[in-house]
């Protein structure tokens, strides 16, 4: 299943400039090497914190079943593979998202305008940008973390689920002969990352943006998270039935 998005990292832009006037700035650079860090961060936290809702979430979409693949037991199996995963995989996201908006906003400026340049469209290119570069990492957590919440057959440890994946050398998934099963289910997992990043990004940026504007200071790190869980909770909802694609493709059930 898709990895609980967490919160993106509130390396935020003011909309008030100087003497409190209301319009937004241009697209500010964050150190890559700081949205790293913050994304890393942000990205352990939520997962390890959500885990048990992942795993019961990954077993409803399950094919056999949601009591065949554990029902509510052992609901924190398959948690070292997604701290293993988790924190390179949304340090890269938010390290490449951070580093592709004011490249982004720039590229608008000089073939667009000021005037036509539009922060949503910024924040959907940069988002799918860093969705396509996480994914990298992600795919291969994912798989592996899915097994062995579903209790798959040979997934009895994390070495034991790693072996089996890189086994499943049967041509269906991305570089299957060098890989195994590791990136199985990674165009669709593009596919539903990127329409879901199309949604919460430009939708995060701008409830902060209008949440500063009507109290007339920046948002606060709790009003920040409140509009990440928002924006988050609308992009699961249009993409939930990409996500279970995913995850039967994952667990090798396209068969």
């Amino acid at each position: 299943p898709h990895q609980t998005s967490p919160t993106p990292p509130l390396s935020y832009v003011s909309p008030l400039r100087q003497h409190n006037t209301m319009a937004p700035d241009k697209e500010r650079h964050t150190p890559f090497v700081t949205s790293l860090i913050a994304g890393g961060m942000a990205g352990t936290t939520v997962d390890l914190a959500l885990f048990p809702i992942d795993t019961l979430k990954t077993r409803l979409q399950s094919p056999q079943g949601f009591v065949a693949a554990g029902g509510f037991r052992g609901v924190y199996r398959g948690i070292m593979a997604a701290a293993a995963g988790s924190s390179p995989g949304a340090a890269l996201f938010f390290g490449t998202y951070e580093t592709m908006k004011p490249v982004i906003a720039n590229l608008q400026s000089t073939y667009r305008g000021e005037e036509a340049s539009s922060p949503a469209l910024t924040h959907m290119i940069s988002a799918s940008i860093g969705e396509a570069a996480a994914c990298l990492v992600r795919v291969p957590t994912e798989v592996v973390k899915s097994k062995m919440q579903t209790n798959a057959a040979g997934a009895s440890s994390l070495s034991a689920t790693f072996k089996l994946v890189v086994s499943e050398k049967d041509g269906r998934a991305f570089g299957s002969q060098v890989f195994g099963g590791l990136y199985r289910g990674y165009g669709i997992t593009l596919m539903r990352e990127v329409p879901f990043a199309f949604i919460q990004f430009p939708l995060y940026e701008r409830l902060k943006v209008e949440w500063a504007m009507i109290q007339g200071f920046e948002t606060s790190p709790l009003q920040a998270a409140t509009c990440g869980s928002f924006s988050g909770g609308i992009a699961a909802a249009f993409t939930t039935p990409l996500d279970v694609v995913k995850t039967r493709l994952m667990l090798g059930s396209d068969k």
